[in-house]
């Protein structure tokens, strides 16, 4: 598991693609927190991105590293009002602040991926796969 968040956190940008009715949407993410062996992403209730993972919860995370492999993860969006993995959001983003003020901010919403594979990828080693 923290391998998969250490090469979220160390692209720094990584995207997050859902579907919206047929047709796929993508975003940059830029936060990923390991918390009690799962991996949890943040955002706010009014976006497109949570109305999307509401309808369909299936969705994809991509990345590439500086040394040039790449990573897809794929699995299910589980919201949960978990206030330590909030508090923990905004330690490690502090600009959160500016966006929501308070990690209790009911806007403020947290999800882990279920059901999670990860893939990563280069392109002079074997694809490695993890279950997270």
């Amino acid at each position: 598991m923290s391998e998969v968040v250490k090469f979220l956190s160390d692209a720094g940008t990584f995207y997050v693609a859902t579907v919206d009715g047929d047709k796929p949407k993508v975003r940059p993410f830029g936060i990923a927190i390991e918390h009690e062996s799962k991996i949890y992403f943040v955002t706010g209730n009014q976006k497109e991105v949570y109305k999307q993972l509401q309808i369909n919860p299936n969705f994809e995370v991509s990345a590439t590293s500086k040394d040039g492999r790449w990573i897809r993860l794929k699995g299910k969006a589980v919201f949960e009002n978990n206030i330590e993995v909030k508090k923990k959001a905004f330690e490690i983003l502090p600009v959160l602040a500016s966006l929501y003020n308070t990690p209790e901010n009911p806007i403020f919403e947290v999800f882990y991926i279920s059901k999670g594979e990860a893939s990563i990828y280069s392109f002079t080693d074997a694809p490695k796969t993890l279950e997270v």
